[in-house]
């Protein structure tokens, strides 16, 4: 995989990927109109950006549609090797997002629960175990405000 520092974005690659935020799903036909290129040049780009790491298309699902009534961010304290904790946190498919960080918490995790008993479970169980783990806070998501993934091209 390429380096994505060393990746340039142009203002040609800034709008394929401004063209594939608002629809994922287009084609590369009818992105290369848009910025003029061929199918194969954008197909060409938009693998680049792939392989860089820069781009990933993904399906983005609402969670309260699926059945997952309960998200929260936990803040976690501890001691120790906050990297190699991160990594067993990340195995637990109920935490989609695991951040080392700087400040009142070591690590901050996300999760997508299917209701209070099923966080309630994930912090006690999954969480919680860990010997390295000297403090946790709960920050349950009432209502989703603003969600977006537009800075790849500011």
């Amino acid at each position: 995989m390429a380096d994505p520092a060393s990746t340039q974005l142009d203002a040609t690659a800034k709008k394929i990927i401004e063209l594939l935020q608002a629809d994922g799903r287009s084609s590369y036909a009818s992105i290369g109109k848009a910025v003029g290129l061929s199918e194969a040049a954008v197909r060409n780009r938009v693998q680049k950006l792939s392989e860089s790491g820069l781009l990933q298309i993904v399906a983005v699902t609402d969670p309260l549609k699926l059945g997952f009534a309960r998200q929260a961010m936990i803040g976690i304290r501890c001691v120790g090797d906050t990297q190699a904790l991160a990594q067993h946190l990340a195995e637990h498919s109920e935490i989609d997002y695991v951040l080392l960080t700087a400040g009142s918490f070591d690590i901050l995790i996300e999760v997508v629960c299917e209701n209070d008993d099923h966080l309630l479970e994930i912090l006690n169980k999954k969480v919680r175990v860990h010997p390295e783990v000297v403090g946790t806070e709960t920050l349950v998501y009432l209502k989703l405000v603003k969600q977006q993934y537009n800075w790849g091209t500011r």
